[in-house]
């Protein structure tokens, strides 16, 4: 089986890997866009990019499973929380969709993205951290490093792969 990932991001690879390891698939990486803002700004536009993703991914690659993983913030009441998607999507169309974790950004860095910058961009000059986004994710460093970006990813890969066994059960 060919698993296409929709992004070269070390943690969203790792985060298939982690979840597909043990029906040992031949993962491939690509750089696809995702068709919505560098910087998503609600669950339907994260949600978009994810599934756009995903379709590419399995597409360019002619893979057997595409998955697309998004990340974004969405605006409450409250602020600005983080907000995460995910979509694995198969040659005869099936799409499959999963959301993970949120919790609430800090109001200086709400200010920022406000403002038209990426959270990567923020997160880095927050932390004086180069890359943040391929290492512990925004969620590593407002949890404290109990959750790691690579982590949350791989609860919203179980959901996808999970949903798709679920499906191949039922259909046979």
């Amino acid at each position: 089986m060919k698993v296409a990932v929709g992004s070269r991001n070390k943690t969203k690879i790792g985060a298939v890997e982690n979840v597909f390891k043990s029906i040992s698939p031949q993962i491939v990486a690509i750089d696809v866009p995702s068709g919505v803002s560098a910087q998503p700004f609600s669950d339907e536009e994260t949600m978009r990019g994810a599934k756009n993703r995903a379709y590419q991914a399995l597409v360019e690659t002619d893979s057997d499973i595409g998955i697309g993983l998004e990340g974004g913030v969405m605006e409450t009441g409250k602020g600005l929380l983080l907000c995460n998607w995910g979509a694995l999507k198969l040659k005869d169309g099936t799409e499959l969709i999963a959301g993970g974790a949120r919790i609430l950004l800090p109001e200086e860095i709400s200010e920022g993205l406000r403002k038209g910058f990426e959270l990567s961009h923020v997160m880095d000059e927050y932390t004086s951290k180069h890359d943040v986004r391929s290492n512990e994710g925004a969620i590593g460093i407002f949890t404290n490093s109990l959750v790691q970006r690579e982590e949350m990813f791989t609860h919203i890969v179980k959901l996808l792969f999970g949903q798709y066994l679920y499906s191949s059960q039922k259909e046979s």
